[in-house]
C-alpha cells in the first residue's frame, strides 16, 4: 500500500505558521508562500483605502500625511511579516502601494497607480532635520527601506518618508521611472544604498558618513559621493552612458577617486577602455586603489582594447588579492567612441608584450577566476590574460576557466620543458607557452 504523505507543519495553526514566519528574514518568509495554500494565506494583503477629499495644495499635503500615517499605523507591530495593500486617491490620481514589513524593523513598498500618466520627472530627498510635523514613531524607527516603481504622482511621499527614517541604514530605490534626481544628505545612520534601473536618472549626491556598501545599476550618469572614507563595497553595472552628451572623463575619475578606500569592487569593462581611449594613464593618477582586494570585471565581450584596458587598470590595484572576470552576452554592447586626445594610456599604440611588460607586480594577487569565455571566441584572449597574470604573480594559488557551457578548467603547472602553442582542447589538456623552464596547461575539472 502507498504511503501517504501528510503535510503536519502546513496544517498546524496559522498564529503558529506566523510565528515560524517570524524567525525568518524577510526574503525568505515571503517564499514561504511557494509551500501551500496554507502558507500563502499568510501573505493574502489586507486592503486599507483612504481618501482625502478636494483638490489643489491643501488635498496634496493631505494626502502625503496620510499615507505615511497609515504606513506608520502598519508597522505598529513587529511580531510577524505581514502584507497589506494601501489605497489613496491623490489630486493627480489613485494610488496603490503593497506594503511588506519584516520583523527585524524592515519595509517594502511597491507602487502602482490607476492609470498611466504622461512622464514627469521629479526629485526624490534625504535630509535629517526636515522631519514631517505629525506622529509617526514607527517610521522613524525603520532599518530597511525598499521603494519601487516610484511616479511623480507618489514622490511627496517617498521623500517625505526618507526624510523621517531617521535611523536608516539600508535603502534600495528600484526602477522608478521619472525620477532624475537623488539626494541624501547630512546621514550618519545609512551603511547600505542600492539604486537600481532607475532609467531617467541624471543626478545621484551623496553624503553619508557611515556609507559601507554602494550598488548602482543603470547608465552611466553624474554620482556624486561625499564624505565617503567609510565605505568598503562598490558595485558600478554600467549599461551604457546617460543621453547624447560628450563623454566626462573628469566626472568618471571623480567618482572613482572617491571609491579609492573601498576593498571590493565591480565594473563594467567599457568604462575602462572608455576611460583608456579618452587618455586616462591610470599609473599616473594621482589617487590609487591601495585597499581594493577584490576586482569584478564584467562586459558583454572581450577584444584587445578591454583585455588591454584591464591589464593597465590592475596597476592602480597594488595590494589586489581576487581578480574575477566575466563574459555575459547578455549584456548590451557599449561601442567605444572616438576622442581627440593627444596622451593616452600606452596600449593603445603597443602591442601586447609591451603593454604586459608595463604591468606591475601583482605581489598579492592569489585568486582569478574567466567566468563566460567561448571556446572558440576568446581563447586567444584568454590564453594572453592568463599569460600575463601567470608571468606578474608570485603567490598566485588558482586560476580556473568556466564556459557558457558551464565546464570548468583549472590552471596548474606541469613539468614539459618544451610546450606547445595549442593550449586549449577537450580532450586532457594542453600547454600554455611560457619562457620558463616549465609550463602550464589548462585541465578540465572532472
Amino acid at each position: 500500500m502507498a504511503q501517504v504523505y501528510v503535510d503536519l507543519i502546513s496544517n498546524l495553526p496559522q498564529d503558529i505558521l506566523q510565528r515560524i514566519n517570524s524567525f525568518l528574514p524577510l526574503k525568505e518568509a515571503v517564499r514561504t508562500s511557494l509551500l501551500s495554500t496554507q502558507w500563502r494565506s499568510l501573505w493574502s494583503p489586507t486592503t486599507v483605502t483612504h481618501f482625502a477629499a478636494g483638490g489643489g495644495t491643501t488635498a496634496a499635503v493631505n494626502a502625503v500625511e496620510d499615507s505615511l500615517e497609515a504606513v506608520n499605523v502598519f508597522l505598529g507591530s513587529y511580531e510577524s511579516p505581514e502584507m497589506r495593500k494601501l489605497c489613496f486617491r491623490f489630486p493627480e490620481g489613485d494610488v496603490t502601494i503593497v506594503a511588506t514589513k519584516g520583523v527585524d524593523k524592515e519595509l517594502h513598498l511597491n507602487f502602482s497607480h490607476s492609470q498611466k500618466e504622461d512622464k514627469r520627472y521629479y526629485h526624490m530627498k534625504m535630509e535629517l532635520g526636515n522631519i514631517t510635523p505629525i506622529n509617526i514613531t514607527n517610521v522613524s524607527t525603520l532599518r530597511t527601506l525598499h521603494l519601487r516603481s516610484v511616479s511623480s504622482v507618489s514622490e511627496d511621499v517617498a521623500s517625505s518618508l526618507l526624510t523621517n527614517c531617521q535611523l536608516l541604514q539600508s535603502l534600495k530605490i528600484e526602477k522608478c521611472e521619472g525620477l532624475k534626481r537623488i539626494r541624501i544628505q547630512k546621514n550618519e545612520s545609512l551603511r547600505n544604498l542600492m539604486i537600481l534601473d532607475c532609467v531617467d536618472i541624471e543626478n545621484v549626491f551623496v553624503s553619508a558618513t557611515g556609507l559601507r556598501s554602494f550598488v548602482y545599476k543603470g547608465l552611466l550618469t553624474q554620482i556624486h559621493l561625499k564624505n565617503a572614507s567609510n565605505l568598503v563595497d562598490a558595485v558600478l553595472d554600467l549599461e551604457g552612458a546617460f543621453g547624447n552628451g560628450d563623454f566626462d572623463c573628469e566626472e568618471v575619475l571623480s567618482l572613482l577617486s572617491s571609491l579609492k578606500e573601498v576593498e571590493t569592487l565591480a565594473t563594467s569593462g567599457w568604462l575602462l577602455e572608455w576611460l583608456c581611449s579618452a587618455g586616462v594613464i591610470f599609473g599616473r593618477l594621482e589617487f590609487q586603489f591601495y585597499k581594493l582586494k577584490q576586482l569584478r570585471w564584467v562586459d558583454s565581450l572581450m577584444d584587445n582594447a578591454k583585455r588591454d584596458s584591464l591589464a593597465c587598470f590592475l596597476n592602480s590595484c597594488p595590494i589586489l588579492e581576487k581578480l574575477f572576470i566575466t563574459i555575459d552576452p547578455s549584456r548590451s554592447s557599449v561601442t567605444c567612441p572616438y576622442f581627440h586626445q593627444h596622451w593616452h594610456e600606452p596600449h593603445l599604440w603597443m602591442d601586447f608584450p609591451t603593454v604586459k611588460s608595463n604591468v606591475l607586480q601583482l605581489k598579492y594577487l592569489k585568486l582569478v577566476k574567466f567566468v563566460g569565455f567561448t571556446i572558440d571566441g576568446e581563447d586567444r584572449l584568454l590564453s594572453s590574460l592568463v599569460d600575463l597574470l601567470l608571468g606578474k604573480t608570485i603567490v598566485l594559488k588558482s586560476i580556473t576557466v568556466t564556459s557558457h557551457q558551464n565546464i570548468s578548467w583549472g590552471v596548474v603547472k606541469v613539468p614539459d620543458k618544451q610546450p606547445t602553442q595549442r593550449w586549449w582542447n577537450f580532450r586532457k589538456g594542453t600547454v600554455i607557452t611560457l619562457p620558463r623552464n616549465f609550463s602550464f596547461a589548462l585541465l578540465e575539472d572532472r
